[in-house]
């Protein structure tokens, strides 16, 4: 086999979040495509489904510890490129540490090698230094953002020009999954990690508890683990809301949760190009979505498949809740044009994309 048709696809896990979702699709699109898939995951987690080989360098070094544990890892990951004979590299990591990145671009050496950056917050993925970004990156094979806002402001802020938008892709379903059990008749849903720094739930909450979605039957759904759990359920009973929002946890299938839903719902004080967003609207369910730092204004379309109102704004955002449940017009309209208006990131036109990527 062509060294170009093997690719290694570096990431934290395969396990809970959007990016690692997305990992998982981008190795099964590039496996259909006869590439051989590699995934190099740095933590032991795994709960997505994937194509081709697995190296969980979380499982192998467990018992390793500090330093020593994360030289052994880019050791490990050097001689597993070498004695595999892969050529190219996709990175999907966090990259915030200066040192560990001038080590990490020594083990990719010469090899094609493409960084992606899955968020508005660049800190996640540079390091804090602009001379130092500009110059362990100018050389990268391609620097892709899943959104045109991240790569404007990677531009903007360093300087780099080797820059590509190839947005997320989505799985449109093909039937319409029975309800589960747990669920009320009537709710609004949230699907993610459930870490307010980053999605911002309290907001939600607080819109939803001024709203008329009570009155008119409509539960909240927070469907997703993470470490702000025990937060938002202690504010979920503060505001005495216990019988009408309701945490489930992450679930492998979020897809029957969200076909059955209402509307989806994000509030994030940033992201990057949001997989709850797309995946609702392939399933033909309209979706509600604060004006966020890149994602939202490049998927949703304001009273064609949701509503996009202004970040921060309890009472905007309320007044979305209670017009997508009040205006059956409008509703249906938002629900007509959903699966259309995300067809353009079907899995197919997103994998050429990065097929014609890959052969530049």
């Amino acid at each position: 086999m062509n060294n170009n048709r093997k690719i290694a696809i570096v990431s934290a896990s395969l396990g809970v979040g959007g990016a690692e979702r997305f990992t998982a699709m981008l190795g099964s699109m590039l496996h259909g495509l006869e590439y051989e898939i590699h995934h190099l995951i740095i933590f032991d987690y795994v709960s997505y489904g994937y194509k081709g080989k697995l190296v969980n360098l979380g499982k192998i070094f467990a018992r390793e510890q500090g330093i020593f544990r994360a030289v052994k890892k880019g050791k490990y990951i050097a001689n597993y490129l070498y004695e595999n004979q892969i050529e190219v590299v996709i990175d999907l990591r966090s990259r915030p540490m200066l040192v560990r990145e001038i080590f990490t671009q020594w083990i990719y050496g010469k090899r094609k090698t493409y960084f992606m950056v899955h968020s508005a917050n660049l800190e996640m993925y540079f390091p804090k230094s602009q001379f130092w970004t500009k110059y362990l990156y100018a050389k990268a094979s391609k620097i892709v953002t899943v959104s045109k806002a991240i790569e404007d402001k990677i531009q903007t802020k360093y300087g780099l020009t080797n820059t590509q938008t190839i947005y997320n892709p989505v799985d449109f379903p093909e039937i319409l999954w029975d309800k589960p059990k747990e669920l009320p008749e009537k709710y609004l849903l949230f699907f993610g990690r459930l870490e307010d720094a980053i999605k911002n739930l309290s907001l939600l909450i607080d819109a939803y508890d001024i709203s008329e979605a009570k009155a008119k039957g409509f539960h909240l759904i927070l469907l997703g683990d993470g470490s702000d759990k025990d937060k938002i359920a202690e504010k979920i009973q503060q505001k005495q809301l216990g019988s009408f929002v309701k945490i489930i946890p992450f679930q492998n299938d979020v897809l029957p949760f969200v076909q059955h839903a209402k509307a989806t719902i994000l509030t994030s004080r940033y992201e990057g190009f949001p997989m709850s967003l797309i995946e609702s609207l392939a399933a033909g369910t309209p979706v509600i979505s604060v004006d966020c730092e890149s994602g939202p204004s490049e998927i949703v379309r304001h009273g064609f498949n949701g509503l996009l109102v202004e970040n921060h704004n309890v009472n905007a955002l309320s007044k979305a809740l209670d017009l997508l449940i009040t205006d059956e017009k409008l509703y249906q309209n938002c629900k007509n044009n959903a699966k259309q208006s995300v067809e353009h990131l079907s899995l197919n036109l997103i994998a050429q994309s990065w097929q014609q990527l890959l052969k530049e």
